[in-house]
């Protein structure tokens, strides 16, 4: 990554510093359908999200925000499938265990390594500065095939809801990955968690 310095993450780590770069052409860019996900009650938060907000604390204020959804554009989602790449391309996968010296441990990826929760925050991170509304893009926890836990980015559009995930490069509609949908954040409050669907069990966690 650009740089090691924890300090600078958060201004440096963005869209110019991982080489996001736009093509102002975007004829031939095909904005698919998705549908929005089912959402149940409030239910736990994940221990990563909490303690990534004891050492982030000003990016996990309990400000209430009105529901937005992204507006999406041709230009939106070709930024949407460059951020969701690149990101994938410039940080190098690596479990908690081996990094962190921790089952699960959430955190920017500023020595250019992570897991799927890594990748998700960073991709939220570049997003926002590149003016997307905070309240729709949504840290969200679900199982994979294997019935194994796994984080990704969730995009509410006004095309329905989108998965940025580390595993592919693609941005693709919810409804058309492998994954069972656990939990996401509240569009109105990031410190709230609501369930997806009927009430599941938490996934036994292996990052990817």
């Amino acid at each position: 990554m650009c740089v090691a310095r924890r300090f600078l993450t958060v201004l440096v780590l963005g869209a110019a510093c991982l080489g996001v770069t736009f093509s102002a052409a975007n004829a031939g860019v095909r904005v698919p359908d998705s549908t929005f996900s089912p959402l149940g009650p409030e239910t736990s938060i994940p221990f990563g999200w909490v303690d990534f907000c004891q050492r982030y604390a000003n990016e996990c204020d309990e400000a209430a925000a009105a529901p937005e959804a992204i507006e999406l554009t041709p230009a939106a989602f070709r930024k949407l499938q460059s951020v969701n790449a690149t990101v994938n391309g410039k940080i190098t996968p690596v479990t908690d265990a081996e990094h962190a010296g921790a089952p699960d441990a959430w955190d920017y990826p500023v020595d250019g390594k992570g897991d799927c929760e890594d990748y998700a925050l960073m991709k939220r991170r570049v997003l926002m500065e590149l003016g997307f509304p905070r309240a729709a893009l949504l840290m969200a926890v679900v199982k994979d095939e294997h019935g194994d836990g796994h984080s990704v980015l969730m995009a509410r559009t006004s095309h329905g809801d989108f998965v940025l995930d580390n595993l592919a490069d693609e941005v693709k509609p919810w409804s058309r990955t492998p994954y069972r949908f656990v939990k996401r954040q509240s569009q109105e409050n990031q410190n709230i968690w609501v369930s997806i669907g009927a009430p599941t069990a938490a996934p036994m966690y292996v990052a990817k």
